[in-house]
């Protein structure tokens, strides 16, 4: 004969629904996207017409920012609780700042 309990697993308290969270994924991401093409944008304007030489041997670096940027957008997004002025404002001196540092580092 087995030493067995028969254990009946009821819960104490009515299980209520509680809740869900608020995601922030989806506007994070547009924010990140558009600050993204923002910064994209901030080179041609310093440097005119010409960026687009440069952008032709370097495009595969500033397109490996875009899922970074969208990252960024979600992550900062969340942490802000989802207040967008704040974070469009960090997410794009943030993906500015990478790109800034990207664009002078391939500069030389």
């Amino acid at each position: 004969m087995r030493n067995t309990q028969n254990i009946s697993i009821t819960p104490s308290e009515p299980m209520t629904l509680e809740a869900e969270e608020t995601t922030w994924s989806f506007s994070g991401a547009v924010v990140g996207f558009v600050a993204w093409l923002l910064a994209l944008g901030i080179p041609v304007l310093f440097y005119g017409s010409n960026t687009l030489f440069f952008f032709l041997y370097t495009w595969p670096f500033f397109l490996a920012l875009l899922p970074v940027s969208v990252v960024i957008g979600i992550a900062l997004h969340s942490l802000v609780n989802g207040k967008l002025i704040y974070s469009v404002l960090a997410t794009f001196l943030t993906v500015t700042a990478l790109f800034a540092l990207l664009f002078l580092w391939l500069l030389g």
